[in-house]
């Protein structure tokens, strides 16, 4: 497993309410791979423990990014052999794709 710390920037994240922003960071909380966030001016710096990380909290990122409209392109970082068949599998094209990997490639 890679050492090297991720950093993905969550910036000028909008919350409908008080509620909706606690369950944001209560979501970050229950994600394993972060490991730190830290918030500067408008922007929500996680720190992601590597580049490889377990199916589970590259589904729950997917996930949260999505929900929140948060840049998914930065997500890329986390395509390995391993999770290549469903990660990046341009005829399965799970909602996550083109948010992260733009137009299928022909």
């Amino acid at each position: 497993m890679d050492d090297k710390i991720i950093t993905l920037a969550c910036k000028r994240t909008i919350f409908r309410s008080l509620f909706d922003k606690c369950a944001f960071f209560g979501w970050i909380d229950k994600i394993p791979s972060i490991i730190k966030y830290e918030g500067i001016y408008d922007t929500l710096y996680l720190s992601v423990k590597s580049d490889e990380i377990p199916d589970e909290d590259l589904r729950e990122l997917l996930a949260l990014f999505f929900r929140y409209k948060i840049d998914m392109k930065q997500l890329q970082v986390f395509l390995k052999k391993q999770n290549k068949k469903w990660f990046h599998d341009g005829k399965i094209k799970g909602y996550w794709y083109t948010r992260v990997f733009g137009k299928k490639i022909k």
